[in-house]
């Protein structure tokens, strides 16, 4: 069982006065089922819109994203997106917020609140299950937004640079989160950021992409054990032939 990811291509359509733009072509890996694969190239290259294709949100110019040999088409239950900008509704509380899944697919209110609680002390989030997202932390947010996603249960989890935009003590201590979770429930995520040094810390492979129009350069093996030294020989090796490559020629 994988995500096969075959041939994709994207080309956004110019006009009278614009030619067409290739953002990516012919981009293709396979994720085995249950691995961490994170996503690192320059800023434009196509990162998101790569995500967004493989969640059914905008189409792809070419090529096709299968889900254990069956073809996705459009939004699908199976994939769950996690965005950097938490889109928490601010009028639904925590658990209000972390329920709404659930509640569009018609599951009993007493039953989804029970698993929306199971979410809140799972994250850590008791006390605040009440709260409006206006009075959460950012590291809190990004936990509700996290247990949205999870708790409608997705084959596949895709990441959205989801702590760019946290200070880097709160971003350290999700990235831990993210890994105790993901230890334990062993979903396949793709995980899109900036941060080689958070790449090489979370994943088991690391997909590498060049300037537009975008390819992929290289897929990196990651076997450093599990919890990892951020600054052990393994992970500083595997960073340095990232930077290395981003930095050279594509």
């Amino acid at each position: 069982m994988s995500l096969d990811i075959s041939h994709l291509s994207k080309i956004h359509e110019g006009d009278a006065e614009q030619s067409d733009i290739r953002i990516f072509s012919d981009i293709t890996c396979r994720v085995e089922t249950g691995r961490f694969l994170s996503i690192v190239g320059p800023s434009g290259c196509g990162k998101t819109t790569l995500l967004r294709i493989i969640a059914g949100l905008e189409p792809a110019s070419g090529g096709q994203v299968l889900l254990d040999g069956e073809v996705v088409r459009g939004r699908d239950q199976r994939v769950g997106l996690v965005f950097q900008e938490y889109a928490l509704f601010p009028w639904r509380t925590a658990i209000r917020n972390i329920e709404m899944g659930p509640e569009i697919a018609g599951v009993p209110p007493d039953e989804r609140r029970a698993a929306a609680m199971q979410y809140i002390r799972a994250f850590d989030l008791n006390g605040f299950e009440h709260a409006y997202p206006k009075a959460l932390s950012g590291g809190m947010k990004q936990r509700v937004a996290i247990a949205r996603t999870l708790i409608m249960n997705p084959r596949v989890v895709l990441m959205d640079e989801p702590f760019g935009s946290l200070d880097s003590q709160t971003r350290n201590d999700l990235q831990n989160f993210l890994m105790t979770l993901w230890t334990r429930r062993k979903d396949t995520v793709l995980f899109v950021t900036h941060n080689v040094d958070e790449a090489v810390y979370l994943s088991d492979q690391i997909m590498v992409l060049s300037k537009k129009p975008t390819h992929i350069l290289k897929i990196f093996d990651v076997s450093a054990p599990r919890p990892r030294d951020r600054t052990s020989r393994e992970s500083n090796r595997v960073r340095k032939a990232i930077l290395d490559l981003l930095a050279g020629p594509s």
